[in-house]
């Protein structure tokens, strides 16, 4: 067991090893996410495209992947306030 995550896995977390936090529970929800990904860096302006994507900057990437976090955020949220 992962020290620092607590979870199965050899490594300690950040460093090394593969604890298996990268991989979809529902691998219906892996379809759904990467259409988010091409409707995000469509929306801000970013040129993604199917397969690698290592052109990218980091601060392209990273504005993807918070503007992913920001709808699915508001996505719960809407659903718990029953709306």
């Amino acid at each position: 067991m992962d020290g620092l995550t607590g979870r199965m896995g050899t490594g300690g977390g950040t460093t090394g090893g593969n604890t298996g936090t990268n991989r979809t529970l529902h691998p219906e929800a892996r379809q759904a996410l990467d259409r988010m990904k091409f409707e995000v860096a469509s929306q801000i302006g970013v040129n993604l495209k199917d397969g690698y994507n290592g052109d990218l900057t980091a601060r392209d990437a990273g504005s993807i992947g918070g503007f992913m976090v920001k709808r699915m955020i508001e996505q719960v949220e809407r659903q718990m306030s029953g709306k």
